[in-house]
């Protein structure tokens, strides 16, 4: 089986990305409060228990239980010199059989955004699922007026599929996005991706 009952933990040069755990719950609240203007535009409204310990328990054991049953990888991203949350990143919704594909979701702190975190998690956590995971597919999808997460897509090697209409709920309203993806074995031109 490709996911054992273990933690995950992928290593970067400035990062460690790894399952969360019950301690990172105050460092977790800090992190998405703090944030909280900067990601509303981009997320889907936050339930009322999203803060709270009990919200955070049961996130901390979907992720235990997602990674057991090779459902998902959601990993936290933690800066290695001080281990300070900087955000997190899901490969979710993982196909198996002749799908072999998972979709991607990543959010960064304001405080960490732009300095080049997120694209050192999303081109570990791509090589990952494609050399450990033996994915062949990986997708990703943002709103289109969201030009760094375009940005960052683009430049971590996937490439722009489409448009899917009314794809997410975000500021409770249906939203349009922009669909990327990055392919094991991508002959549509080069990708540094994986």
């Amino acid at each position: 089986m490709v996911f054992a009952r273990r933690k995950i933990r992928i290593e970067t040069e400035r990062l460690t990305l790894r399952t969360p755990v019950h301690g990172d719950f105050r460092a977790w609240v800090e992190a998405r409060q703090d944030s909280r203007d900067f990601l509303a535009p981009w997320e889907p409204v936050w339930a009322k228990d999203h803060l709270s310990r009990k919200g955070f328990t049961n996130r901390v054991y979907w992720a235990q239980r997602s990674v057991a049953s090779g459902a998902a990888v959601p990993l936290f991203l933690l800066r290695r010199e001080d281990q300070a949350l900087l955000g997190a990143i899901t490969l979710d919704n993982i196909r198996r059989g002749p799908a072999q594909a998972g979709t991607l979701g990543y959010w960064i702190s304001q405080a960490h955004a732009r300095k080049g975190y997120m694209r050192e998690a999303l081109t570990a956590v791509v090589h990952h699922a494609f050399t450990q995971l033996d994915l062949s597919r990986l997708e990703a999808a943002c709103l289109p007026e969201n030009t760094p997460s375009r940005g960052l897509l683009e430049k971590s090697g996937f490439k722009y599929e489409g448009v899917a209409q009314s794809y997410l709920q975000i500021d409770n309203r249906w939203r349009t996005h922009v669909l990327y993806a990055a392919l094991r074995m991508d002959r549509r031109g080069r990708t540094d991706a994986g």
